[in-house]
C-alpha cells in the first residue's frame, strides 16, 4: 500500500484532498449548429479556447471541497452567459457533438504573438486527427492528496529526499488509477446520443470519446512508472520517434503534471504536483457536465487504490487497461457491469470500514449499476430520439437557470 489509511498520526489529513476541473464545452446558435463567432472574452485564467474558436474551456481553481468546485463551474458559466446572450448563443451540454456539415464549421483557435505557437499545434492536430474528432468534449479531473497528508507519510517512511518520495506515490497511484480507469469510464459515461452526421449510430457506445473510435492516439502507449526519470524518457521516446509532437498530445487516460506549464522539461526540473483523469464525459443531467458526487467518488477510488498492495503492471497489462476503457464505453456491456458490481462491493465494504461519511457516495455509484440507473441509460431514455432538438432546448434551459453575473 501507499500508506497505512488506519494510522492516526495520518488519518487526521486523509479526509482532505484537492480538486480541480476542466470542463469543455461548444458554443452553438439559436438553430443548435457550431457558432461562428470568434471566442467571446479576452485572456481569462479560469475560461478559455481549446481546440476551436467555438470550444469553451472552463477552468477551476483548487478547492478541497467538490462543492466549492461545482460552485465555481456555475460562476463561470454566469460570466460566459453574459456574452452569449448577447449573441444568441447557448452552451452545448453534451460531450458528442451537435449536426457538423463539414470541417469548415470548425475554426482552429487562433492565436497571436507569444502564443501563437498554440495555434500551430492545433493546426497540426487537424491534419493528424480530423477536426471532428477534436470537438468531443470531456471533463478533465485534477486530483492531488494535500501537502500535509504527503508530509506526513513522508517522515513516517523514514526516507531523505521529499522529491523522490513525492513523484514515486504519485506515479505508484497514477499507474493503478490507469488500470482502474475503467470503472469511472463504466459509472461516468454519458454520451450514447449522437446526430447522424458524426457518422456513427446512437446507442452503440456509452461515451465516444472514450471508445475505440474515440479520442486516442494512433498508437497504445506503454509507460514506465519506475521512477519520474524513467517515466518522462518513456513518452520522450514517442516524441523522440515522430508518433508525438509534444506530451501535450499524449491521449492517456491518466497524465501525471508538474505546476505550471504542461512539459517535460517542467516534469523534471518541479517534479509531479498531481494527476489529471481524463476519462471522465461531459454530463448532460447537470449544468456544470459533473456532479460532485461523482468528484468525491474519485477521492474514494483514489483512497481505495492506496490502500491496495503496491505492484507495477507489465506492458500488456497497460496495453489490456486501455482496452479494458475502450471495452467500458461500449453501451451496456454486460462483462463489465460483473465487474464493477465486483469492485464496487469491495469498495463498499472499505468505505463502511474506514470512510462512513462516504457511504452515500458509494451507494450512489452501486445505483448506476442496476437497470435503467446508469447515466448513459438516462441520457438515451431522454435524448435518444431528436437529439438536436432536445438538445438545444436544454441549452436554452440551462443558460437561463444558471443565469448571468
Amino acid at each position: 500500500m501507499l500508506f497505512d489509511i488506519n494510522d492516526n498520526a495520518v488519518r487526521g489529513y486523509i479526509e482532505r484532498a484537492e480538486f480541480g476541473v476542466e470542463r469543455e464545452s461548444l458554443r452553438v446558435g439559436c438553430d443548435g449548429t457550431l457558432a461562428q463567432s470568434p471566442h467571446p472574452l479576452g485572456e481569462n485564467k479560469n475560461i478559455d479556447r481549446d481546440f476551436c474558436e467555438n470550444q469553451i474551456e472552463f477552468i477551476s481553481d483548487v478547492f478541497t471541497e467538490p462543492e466549492q468546485v461545482i460552485e465555481q463551474l456555475l460562476y463561470l458559466q454566469k460570466i460566459v452567459n453574459v456574452k452569449l446572450k448577447e449573441n444568441n448563443e447557448f452552451l452545448w451540454a453534451f460531450s458528442n457533438p451537435p449536426k457538423i456539415s463539414g470541417e469548415s464549421e470548425i475554426p482552429v483557435a487562433e492565436y497571436s504573438g507569444e502564443l501563437k505557437n498554440k495555434s500551430l499545434y492545433r493546426h497540426y492536430l487537424a491534419q493528424k486527427y480530423g477536426k471532428i474528432k477534436m470537438l468531443f468534449s470531456g471533463i478533465h479531473l485534477n486530483f492531488s492528496f494535500t501537502n500535509e497528508l504527503v508530509k506526513k507519510v513522508f517522515e513516517q517512511s523514514g526516507e531523505k529526499d521529499f522529491f523522490d518520495f513525492k513523484n514515486r506515490l504519485y506515479l505508484s497511484l497514477a499507474e493503478r488509477l490507469t488500470e482502474y480507469a475503467w470503472l469511472v469510464v463504466y459509472l461516468m459515461s454519458a454520451s450514447p446520443v449522437t446526430d447522424q452526421t458524426i457518422g456513427t449510430k446512437s446507442n452503440i457506445y456509452s461515451s465516444v470519446r472514450c471508445s475505440e473510435i474515440g479520442y486516442w492516439n494512433h498508437f497504445t502507449p506503454v509507460l514506465d512508472y519506475g521512477s519520474l526519470k524513467k517515466y518522462i524518457d518513456s513518452i520522450q521516446k514517442y516524441i523522440d520517434g515522430g508518433n508525438l509532437r509534444s506530451v501535450s498530445e499524449l491521449y492517456y487516460p491518466v497524465r501525471l503534471k508538474p505546476r505550471g506549464a504542461n512539459s517535460l522539461e517542467t516534469l523534471s526540473e518541479k517534479g509531479i504536483n498531481h494527476l489529471e483523469l481524463r476519462v471522465i464525459d461531459v454530463n448532460p443531467l447537470t449544468p456544470t457536465g459533473i456532479f460532485a458526487d461523482d468528484i468525491k467518488f474519485i477521492h474514494l477510488l483514489m483512497l481505495y487504490l492506496a490502500s491496495l498492495p503496491q505492484r507495477s503492471l507489465t506492458a500488456k497489462e497497460q496495453m489490456k487497461a486501455i482496452s479494458d476503457i475502450k471495452t467500458a464505453a461500449v453501451f451496456c456491456e454486460r462483462e463489465i457491469k460483473k465487474r464493477a458490481v465486483c469492485v464496487l462491493e469491495k469498495m463498499r465494504y472499505f468505505t463502511e470500514k474506514n470512510f462512513p461519511v462516504y457511504s452515500d457516495v458509494i451507494a450512489y455509484q452501486i445505483k448506476k449499476t442496476q437497470s435503467g440507473n446508469s447515466y448513459a441509460e438516462i441520457v438515451s431514455e431522454r435524448f435518444g430520439d431528436d437529439y438536436m432538438e432536445k438538445g438545444l432546448a436544454l441549452a436554452k434551459e440551462y443558460r437561463e437557470s444558471v443565469g448571468y453575473v
